[in-house]
């Protein structure tokens, strides 16, 4: 099977897309997913994504992580079909799509910036001092010191594996704060089995958790391995989080045709 297929990153979270408004692509195996994934012997991604028609949204976005199992929301992958629908000429001031979590609005500023309005949080659980969210995906939160020189791959393998989180496994993050609004923060994601350069929806996590206002608005800066994104978010009284949009750089690398084994 030949593919065309497009690369995008955000923020160095890095993705194969795919437009399947023509249902070219709806049979891929789990296998031929994770061999377009790779990154010896395929194009090389965090995970891949169709673009579907769906009636009554701009559009559907189905992604699966880099192991070919379809998962979870991804944060930045959704930042980055945003800026490929504008790209395939789908003009919208304000984006209305669905993805598995449910519906998602998004916007694109003057800048190229890609604003995406996340889920709502109803609830952040205590772990034993570190947080539990989930933010479109299940994410785990531990503050630590010395983050660039922390051992995330494997203390992150070991939390995302902990009887407690099974059988889904969670995704992990490690912040360190910077100042009041500002951190740093790093990801161990589950389907990837790895650190990944940025996590959209782990970014967001840390954000909540790192709120700097006790009530009302709260925008909080946040440096990656790949870069700089903000979440921009209300907390309310009850402890609920809402108006939460994802903001950060999405762009195109490369297309190209790929010959796909059968």
């Amino acid at each position: 099977m030949k593919l065309h297929f497009y690369k995008y990153q955000g923020t160095g979270n890095d993705f194969v897309i795919l437009d399947n408004r023509e249902g070219l692509y709806s049979q891929l195996t789990t296998a031929q997913v994770h061999h377009l994934c790779d990154r010896r012997f395929g194009i090389g991604a965090d995970g891949l994504m169709l673009l579907n028609n769906k009636p009554g949204y701009d559009f559907e976005m189905v992604y699966y992580n880099s192991d070919g199992g379809e998962s979870s929301m991804c944060g930045n992958g959704g930042r980055c079909l945003v800026k490929f629908a504008f790209h395939q000429d789908i003009i919208r001031t304000t984006y209305n799509f669905l993805a598995t979590d449910g519906e998602h609005l998004a916007e694109i500023d003057e800048h190229g910036i890609v604003r995406l309005k996340m889920q709502d949080v109803m609830s952040v659980s205590d772990e034993h001092g570190d947080m539990v969210l989930n933010t479109g995906s299940p994410h785990y939160v531990k503050t630590v010191k010395h983050l660039l020189q922390y051992d995330v791959v494997n203390k992150g393998r070991e939390i995302r594996n902990s009887p407690a989180f099974q059988p889904g496994g969670i995704n992990v993050n490690f912040v360190e704060a910077q100042s009041q609004d500002e951190i740093m923060v790093r990801t161990y994601e589950r389907g990837v089995e790895d650190e990944t350069f940025s996590c959209g929806t782990g970014v967001t996590a840390c954000a909540i958790v790192n709120f700097h206002n006790e009530c009302g608005f709260n925008d909080v800066i946040v440096h990656t391995k790949g870069g700089r994104l903000s979440v921009e978010f209300e907390r309310n009284a009850n402890g609920t989080y809402t108006n939460i949009w994802l903001c950060g750089p999405a762009e195109k690398v490369f297309e190209g045709l790929i010959i796909l084994p059968e």
